[in-house]
């Protein structure tokens, strides 16, 4: 049966990318930063603000962009339609 997306909630989806693209920069962030401060010359600081500011404007931009797109595809479902998926059930034989 085929189904069709008919609207994305722009703020939930918003929320739930940008919490996991600001986790997800601390991922690769916390490694480089203790790579660049074991590695740097004793004269040079550390970015540890790159700690505190990349994953917040990961947070602030994922959820714009995502929620932007969400209003987006929800303006333009009327034109053009929406996502088209095909589903299947299988029947438990028990």
């Amino acid at each position: 049966m085929k189904q069709q997306v008919v609207r994305f909630s722009p703020h939930q989806n918003g929320k739930v990318f940008a919490v996991l693209t600001a986790v997800g920069s601390l991922v690769v962030l916390v490694p480089m930063v203790l790579l660049f401060s074991v590695l740097s010359p004793s004269s040079a600081r550390p970015p540890f603000v790159m700690l505190l500011t990349m994953p917040l404007m990961y947070l602030v931009f994922g959820y714009l962009m995502v929620a932007i797109g969400c209003a987006l595809y929800n303006f333009m479902f009327r034109y053009v339609g929406g996502f088209e998926f095909q589903v299947e059930t299988e029947v438990d034989p028990s």
